[in-house]
């Protein structure tokens, strides 16, 4: 790779698809989305996307990316993970560091606080959704649904609602699993999501990626 080289080179085709993924999911939320990208330790790429919901969601892929911070077009992006037919060099469009909006979460200090089973939110999900539809207007779900808090989760360090936003981004960006019919009929609930908090952020962690929702008022820090 010479000095002056800019771009995104995913670890693996995996890592590629994981991203082009995620991607695709932020542009059905929103066709105008911007994808930050930042590098992390240990050979690391963290993918954001501020959603509609008010709900930043994030998704972790192996990878480097020149420079480190990088702010692009999720329709560009997209393109150019498609494009790439290796775990080689993908162009990830024009800089739009100007066009991100708000702050990110730290990466460290989160206190855990307790697993809810990933069944439960997804049942959360389909009323939520149903909801939505029945009371939506063309700006999307009533505020007052989305920040519903549809569950309580409690430790001894700290007690936190999960708001209906929460759980709707992590359907909307498919990072929980949807269960097989055989699953439902066996009554798994192994797969849990685990709640994480910290003064100003709640943190929620899927299989397939991360939400983080700014305590307060989350349009603080996202518009």
């Amino acid at each position: 790779m010479s000095g002056g080289e800019r771009g995104l080179w995913p670890a693996r085709a995996a890592d590629r698809d994981d991203l082009a993924t995620f991607t695709e999911r932020a542009l059905r939320l929103d066709d105008a989305a911007v994808v930050r990208l930042r590098e992390r330790e240990g050979g690391m790429i963290v993918a954001w996307v501020a959603t509609g919901f008010d709900v930043l969601a994030s998704r972790v892929v192996a990878g480097r990316i020149v420079p480190s911070d990088l702010s692009v077009g999720a329709d560009v992006l997209l393109a150019g993970l498609r494009a790439a037919m290796s775990a080689g060099h993908v162009d990830p469009g024009f800089s739009m560091d100007s066009a991100w909006r708000g702050v990110l979460p730290p990466e460290k200090g989160f206190v855990y606080l307790d697993d809810v089973p990933a069944a439960a939110v997804l049942d959360l999900a389909e009323r939520g959704m149903s909801l939505a539809k029945e009371h939506s207007s063309a700006f999307g779900p009533p505020t007052s649904l989305l920040d519903q808090e549809v569950l309580t989760v409690a430790s001894q360090h700290d007690t936190v609602g999960i708001p209906m936003r929460c759980v709707l981004t992590l359907t909307a960006m498919g990072f929980l699993p949807q269960p097989t019919a055989e699953d439902r009929g066996a009554g798994d609930t192994d797969e849990v999501v685990r709640v994480r908090a910290l003064p100003n952020w709640l943190r929620v962690d899927a299989r397939f990626g991360t939400v983080y929702l700014r305590r307060g008022d989350p349009a603080v820090v996202l518009r």
